[in-house]
């Protein structure tokens, strides 16, 4: 398994944050490296997507785990890969972190890592960047 992590901290409640990811037709609004994204029904665990990068074709994702106010994951079906997109929220005193994790798993994750894992580094920072500036605009 192959990782990128990338953490902030946001002067607001997980709470807050959270509202946020499940507002995922606005998405684009602070991840500039989506075009656009869909999800078939609730934000919830089962749930599948579409996904628009500004690079790449349209994807379908799927919603594996939501934990509200904490935590959800997202996977795409790559050639013999996975992509797995984590979001975990954690509480402190007046802020929360925000932690994204994208993993490549499976037997050409080496080679999905060096196609796609220079943008996903690049965008990981800028994407949470923009997130913290949207929400702590918002309270």
């Amino acid at each position: 398994m192959m990782n990128f992590v990338e953490k902030i901290s946001i002067k607001a409640s997980p709470e807050q944050v959270f509202g946020f990811y499940e507002d995922v037709a606005h998405w684009s609004s602070w991840d500039s490296d989506i075009v656009s994204l869909s999800i078939n029904g609730e934000f919830k665990a089962g749930a599948t997507g579409l996904l628009k990068p500004v690079k790449g074709p349209e994807s379908k994702i799927t919603f594996t785990e939501v934990t509200r106010n904490r935590s959800f994951t997202t996977t795409s079906k790559l050639l013999l890969c996975t992509m797995s997109f984590e979001h975990q929220l954690i509480a402190l005193d007046e802020e929360t972190e925000v932690v994204h994790k994208v993993s490549f798993i499976g037997v050409l994750s080496p080679l999905f890592r060096r196609l796609i894992g220079p943008s996903v580094a690049k965008g990981l920072p800028e994407s949470l960047c923009s997130l913290k500036e949207k929400v702590e605009a918002k309270i």
